[in-house]
């Protein structure tokens, strides 16, 4: 307690005892500036070391996350391979297919073309030799 607050408490009646009583009180209350001097430093320290921590596991976080990115990108490429491959056989499995409906579609066409020149073919014989019979030949 300051030497001007020990006046001030005097001055408004309290006796030297209670002043002393007082003094000793709040010196044992309050902080010192060595105290609050040594408090600062352990805070820093506190906040350095936390600063420490944290940039070492963000680090680790990063590092696994690298990993984890690497390892999902690996299985995406691999599942794309996959799902080519299997596009390429389904395509390829489409495509024989249509050429065999083609040729089916083709052959039966043929027959019918082929079904239908000997129609007309019969129907023509059968028109001149019935004209011819009718002529007289």
């Amino acid at each position: 307690m300051s030497a001007t607050a020990v006046l001030k408490l005097q001055k408004v009646g309290f006796s030297a005892e209670q002043v002393e009583a007082l003094a000793e009180f709040m010196d044992t209350q309050a902080a010192s500036k060595a105290d609050l001097i040594e408090a600062k430093a352990e805070l820093k320290a506190d906040v350095a070391a936390l600063r420490s921590e944290m940039k070492e596991e963000i680090a680790s976080l990063r590092a696994e996350l690298k990993d984890d990115i690497a390892s999902v990108r690996a299985e995406l490429k691999d599942d794309i391979a996959s799902l080519r491959a299997e596009l390429k056989d389904d395509i390829a499995s489409v495509r024989a297919e249509l050429k065999d409906e083609i040729a089916t579609v083709r052959s039966d066409l043929m027959k019918t073309i082929l079904g239908a020149v000997v129609i007309n073919a019969t129907l023509v014989l059968g028109a001149m030799f019935g004209l011819a019979k009718l002529l007289g030949h």
